[in-house]
């Protein structure tokens, strides 16, 4: 393991932003890759999750040692010469068409016609310069997390998940929810041959932001207008004001929790005893409240309670200011 200098908050913000907004995936994956050394991610390690050999991670990171921000980027002239011609890449087109899921098996068709070996990467790179885009098909087929995400980020939750059940932190789940007169629809006992029908009109949204835990202890806020950036910044402001215990908040990297003003507040928590966790993108299934969320809308809030704009207000009031107690979740 190469020992790196000592790296400044600034610095790592710098890294995380080049990490998810460069245009290059070569510098995305240095980036990524000095930020997760600095994590102490073995060598081997890190070989594994960009793909590529040991001597490449040490090329990285002794160029980092010796250029900073400039060693993430390539030098003019010093790039690979490309290994596919025009026409190859054409060929990988029409395969990609073919199995426009699969790039394995792209890459195995290269393989077998050229006895060239390429990654992933590289086929998306050819792909993007052909005028192809990863994009959501008509059926709205789910993305998935990028997988060094999960390889990093689900070890790390577990063992946020056990401190947590040992009562060596508070564990929080953040996230904002939406309520309005337009009624989520829930099952419920009815005679045969007749249906219960909910009123539903248009209304202003109820915007409710929340910190739950697995204890069912809650922190929210509800809020008549949309939740921003500031907003969230604000609510942890206030939540972090007393804290006596080493409190990590799991969230999503929706651009509200990752913005340029809230990552220059992570010092300032850490110092008042709170950490973010951003989780893996597309994985809202790890984020606790979410469970919460569905509870509200589809099994707690009565039918009564779209009476009215006001009705649907005091009954969300009267569920999370009753959650533990009346409302409880039996979380596996």
């Amino acid at each position: 393991m190469i020992l790196l200098r000592e790296l400044s908050t600034e610095t790592k913000k710098l890294l995380i932003t080049i990490s998810r907004l460069s245009k290059s995936p070569q510098v995305r994956n240095r980036s990524q890759c000095i930020i997760l050394s600095y994590e102490r991610v073995s060598i081997p390690q890190l070989r594994k999750l960009f793909r590529v050999s040991e001597k490449t991670i040490y090329n990285w990171l002794n160029r980092w040692e010796a250029q900073g921000l400039l060693g993430l980027y390539n030098e003019k002239g010093r790039g690979r010469k490309a290994k596919l011609s025009q026409e190859q890449q054409e060929h990988i087109k029409q395969w990609v068409k073919e199995e426009p899921k699969n790039l394995k098996k792209v890459a195995l068709k290269i393989y077998q016609q050229w006895k060239i070996d390429v990654s992933k990467e590289t086929i998306k790179r050819i792909i993007k310069k052909l005028n192809m885009l990863w994009k959501r098909m008509k059926r709205g087929l789910a993305k998935s997390p990028e997988e060094w995400e999960l390889e990093v980020k689900m070890p790390k939750l577990l063992e946020l998940k056990e401190q947590d059940k040992k009562g060596e932190i508070d564990l929080r789940y953040l996230d904002e929810s939406g309520f309005s007169l337009m009624p989520y629809i829930p099952y419920a006992w009815q005679e045969k041959g007749s249906t219960i029908t909910l009123k539903s009109s248009q209304s202003k949204r109820i915007n409710v932001l929340g910190l739950m835990n697995r204890h069912h202890e809650l922190y929210y806020e509800i809020y008549s207008s949309n939740i921003n950036s500031q907003v969230v910044i604000n609510f942890l402001d206030k939540f972090s004001q007393n804290l006596s215990k080493q409190t990590v908040i799991i969230m999503d990297q929706a651009s509200i929790h990752t913005s340029d003003n809230l990552l220059k507040k992570l010092e300032e928590w850490e110092q008042r005893n709170l950490k973010i966790f951003w989780l893996p993108t597309y994985s809202p299934q790890q984020n606790l409240i979410e469970i919460l969320w569905k509870f509200v809308k589809y099994e707690w809030v009565e039918v009564d309670a779209y009476e009215n704009w006001t009705s649907l207000l005091n009954y969300l009031k009267k569920v999370l200011d009753n959650f533990g107690q009346e409302y409880v979740i039996n979380f596996v």
